[in-house]
C-alpha cells in the first residue's frame, strides 16, 4: 500500500458557504446583496496554507448537493487535499451570511452538515500523516462534531503531533458559555499552540480582561505558545509565559476584514513549520494578514513565501520585547 504523503497542516471542523455582502456595511440589517465564498475558519486556514506553498488537508462534513460540490471544487482548486471530506446526501451544507466591514464582521449562521461530523469519520491515516492538527471552537459547539475533535486531539496527542486550537468562541454559535469554558479547558491540556483575538477572550473571560491576563489564562489551561491579536493595536506571542515579541499594527487601507484572523493564523503556522522562531513567525504572520486585509475574499492566489520572509526580516525593527509596550 502506498504511504500517504506528509500533510503539513490538517484542519478539522467547519467547511461551509460564506455569503459575504458585496457592499461595505455596519451590519447585516443593511446588507442587500451577497456573494458566495468558500468559508469556515479551518477551511480558510487550509486554503491560505496551500497558497503559501505547504500541503494542507481538511476533514469536515458537507452536503452532497450543489453547495457541497462548490466547496469540494473550491478546496481542490486551491490545492487543498480533499481525500478526507465526508459528503452526506442526508444533510445540507451549512451556510453563513457575513457583513463586509473594516471591523469585526457580523454574521448569522444556518448550520446542518458541519456539526454532524462523527468520530468514525476522522481518518487515522490523515492524523498519522499530519505535522499540525488544527481545529476551531466553532466546530466544538455541537455534538457529534465535538466528540470527533476530542477523539482527534487524543489520537494526535498520543502520536506527538503539534495540536492547534482557535478559541474563537461566540455566544451566537454556543450560547452555553459555562459549557464552552469547561470543554475548552479540558481540551487545552492537549493544545501546543493557540491564537486568540481580543474579541475572543473578552467573550470567553469577560469584557474587562487585559491582554496579559488573557494570555496567562490560556497558558494556565495548558497551551505552551499563545499568539494574540489585538485588532488595530497589533499582535504578540508568548511562550510558557514569556513575551517573545509584540508587534504594533501598521496603517493600511482595509478592503475587507473577513477572514483576517485565518490569514494571520495560516501565516504564523507556516512560518513555524519552516522552523522560524516565534518572533519571526509573528512578523511573517503580519505580512500575510496585511495582504488579506487589502483583498476582498481570500488571499491572492500567488504568494511568494521567500519574499514575505524578506519583508518580515526587514520589519524586525518593529518588534518590542516588554509587556509594558503592549496596550491594555
Amino acid at each position: 500500500m502506498a504511504q500517504t504523503p506528509a500533510i503539513d497542516i490538517l484542519t478539522i471542523g467547519e467547511t461551509l458557504i460564506d455569503f459575504i455582502s458585496t457592499e461595505m456595511t455596519d451590519g447585516l440589517r443593511h446588507a442587500d446583496t451577497f456573494r458566495r465564498h468558500l468559508g469556515g475558519s479551518p477551511a480558510n486556514i487550509a486554503v491560505n496554507v496551500a497558497r503559501l506553498g505547504l500541503r494542507s488537508a481538511v476533514i469536515s462534513k458537507i452536503g452532497a448537493g450543489a453547495f457541497g460540490g462548490f466547496l469540494a471544487d473550491s478546496l481542490r482548486a486551491n490545492g487543498v487535499v480533499t481525500d478526507f471530506l465526508a459528503r452526506d446526501a442526508a444533510v445540507r451544507t451549512s451556510v453563513i451570511f457575513v457583513s463586509r466591514t473594516t471591523g469585526t464582521p457580523e454574521f448569522e449562521a444556518f448550520r446542518d452538515a458541519d456539526y454532524r461530523l462523527t468520530p468514525g469519520e476522522i481518518s487515522d491515516v490523515a492524523i498519522a500523516a499530519a505535522k499540525i492538527v488544527h481545529a476551531s471552537t466553532f466546530a466544538l459547539s455541537k455534538e457529534p462534531c465535538r466528540a470527533a475533535i476530542e477523539s482527534t486531539f487524543e489520537r494526535a496527542h498520543r502520536q506527538g503531533k503539534i495540536i492547534s486550537l482557535d478559541p474563537n468562541y461566540s455566544p451566537l454559535i454556543w450560547d452555553n458559555r459555562a459549557e464552552a469554558l469547561a470543554i475548552l479547558q479540558t481540551l487545552f491540556r492537549r493544545v501546543s499552540i493557540t491564537k486568540a483575538s481580543l474579541d475572543d477572550v473578552r467573550r470567553l473571560f469577560g469584557a474587562d480582561i487585559s491582554p496579559r491576563a488573557a494570555v496567562d489564562c490560556l497558558h494556565d489551561w495548558g497551551a505552551e505558545t499563545v499568539v494574540f491579536t489585538l485588532g488595530g493595536a497589533g499582535s504578540l506571542v508568548s511562550k510558557q509565559g514569556r513575551l517573545m515579541g509584540y508587534l504594533p499594527a501598521r496603517p493600511i487601507a482595509i478592503a475587507d476584514a473577513t477572514g483576517a484572523g485565518d490569514a494571520f493564523w495560516a501565516g504564523y503556522l507556516t512560518a513555524q513549520l519552516d522552523g522560524r522562531a516565534p518572533a519571526m513567525c509573528l512578523l511573517f504572520a503580519r505580512e500575510v494578514v496585511e495582504l488579506k486585509l487589502q483583498t476582498v475574499g481570500t488571499l491572492p492566489a500567488t504568494l511568494n513565501r521567500a519574499t514575505l520572509f524578506a519583508r518580515a526580516e526587514t520589519a524586525a525593527r518593529d518588534l518590542r520585547l516588554r509587556w509594558a509596550d503592549v496596550p491594555e
